[in-house]
């Protein structure tokens, strides 16, 4: 498996840099000739099945494809400066577009009593809730990872972090726009109509285009984590611009604004509940929109006197432009799909040796009546392996719905994967 990972990386790398360089310093970290640096990482196997035929005979109904994404790290000044390299790369059967390299990290820290100062491609997660994540905006999402929107790519920045008693003030400069990426013509989880993501298109041009700036605070006050944030730059969520071509066809373009983003996050403990919300406004994507997303968990520790653990999950998510999916010819229109939504769950923590997980959910739509459920589980197969399993399935979506191109997408994944 090990072996297997570091091809995919060489490959990864033979696209972007001198790959034999980078290889070779990584089989002679590995070989620990080097000690002062760590390598660890992981590389793995994924089947992707799907119930149902493809809405464009292009499409298939089973991919395979391979993973790996090692991490080399390196600290020195008594560990007040550190080095970290996380690249990732991704080799897909039929899907050109979800076969991609990606620089996740590749940053320089330097750390002092009073502030700390990142450098490089690093990613930077804000958020509380479980069905979606309105504040973290500084990250473009990888959607040929997975349609959910937890993964996501590097981005370039300047980060210095001010740790003061009244909280902890983050100040980042974003150069460097990346582009969300979506699955190609034989993928799956595809737009209909098809995107021309060649052909994006921007509010802003030149240098301001690729420039972005956000600032964050967040403190622990007792019981409550809070976290207030403001972003300005070219929005990472883009709208869509639907045109004709020359055959009546109709397409889309991915098209980017620039917008403000003001965001809140806050997070109440209290013995076995959880009280999470997520807010933002939002200027500059047509007229200005406030959207939440707030709920609660409650955890039930050692049920029947075991090791289980099962916590149940509700939340309601709101969004002030309403439903919304594409209706205008040329002028950007938007997809809203979690806009009147409750998100009902339950997740099994089994606290064993493998470390078992299990979440299973249903999002509805309260006025429509479209449903996701969602299944998502893991477990530990010895020392080194991990197997992950996960299930989504679609139903209701009417045919002027924002999901209703997923409703071919039932979908099946497992992922094997090996730690180093």
């Amino acid at each position: 498996m090990l072996s297997i990972a570091f091809r995919l990386l060489k490959l990864s790398f033979n696209k972007v840099m001198n790959a034999e360089i980078i290889l070779g310093v990584i089989f002679l970290l590995q070989s620990h000739e080097v000690p002062a640096w760590e390598l660890s990482g992981y590389a793995g196997m994924e089947s992707l099945g799907f119930f149902h035929e493809g809405i464009d005979n292009q499409q298939h109904n089973h991919y395979l494809s391979g993973v790996v994404q090692p991490q080399l790290v390196h600290e020195w000044d008594n560990g007040r400066q550190s080095f970290a390299f996380v690249p990732f790369y991704r080799l897909s059967q039929y899907d050109n577009r979800r076969t991609h390299f990606d620089i996740r990290e590749l940053t320089w820290l330097k750390a002092a009593d009073t502030w700390e100062l990142r450098v490089g491609f690093r990613k930077v997660f804000w958020g509380v809730t479980e069905s979606q994540h309105l504040v973290d905006i500084v990250n473009q999402s990888d959607l040929v990872e997975n349609i959910d929107g937890e993964d996501k790519l590097g981005q370039p920045m300047v980060n210095l972090a001010l740790i003061r008693d009244w909280g902890t003030l983050d100040l980042f400069v974003l150069p460097g726009f990346r582009e969300r990426t979506f699955s190609g013509p034989q993928g799956r989880f595809r737009f209909n109509p098809a995107l021309d993501v060649h052909d994006s298109l921007y509010e802003k041009k030149g240098a301001e285009r690729q420039m972005a700036y956000a600032v964050r605070w967040s403190k622990a006050i007792g019981d409550w984590d809070w976290g207030l944030s403001q972003f300005y730059g070219t929005n990472r969520d883009p709208s869509f611009l639907p045109t004709l071509d020359q055959s009546g066809k109709l397409h889309l373009t991915p098209y980017y604004e620039s917008i403000f983003q003001t965001g809140l996050d806050v997070q109440v403990t209290k013995g076995s509940w959880l009280w999470k919300l997520e807010s933002i406004v939002r200027s500059g994507q047509g007229k200005t929109y406030y959207a939440g997303t707030g709920g609660v968990e409650y955890t039930f520790y050692g049920i029947l006197e075991t090791s289980v653990d099962v916590g149940l999950i509700a939340e309601y998510m709101y969004d002030s432009r309403g439903q919304r999916t594409i209706h205008t010819l040329n002028q950007p229109n938007q997809l809203v799909i979690l806009q009147d939504d409750f998100l009902a769950a339950v997740r099994l923590g089994f606290n064993d040796e493998q470390s078992t997980e299990i979440l299973a959910g249903i999002t509805f739509d309260r006025t429509t009546g479209e449903k996701i459920y969602n299944l998502e589980a893991s477990r530990r197969l010895g020392e080194n392996f991990k197997i992950e399993l996960e299930v989504r399935l679609y139903n209701n979506a009417y045919f002027n719905n924002p999901a209703y191109f997923l409703q071919k997408d039932d979908s099946i994944r497992t992922e094997l994967s090996y730690y180093f």
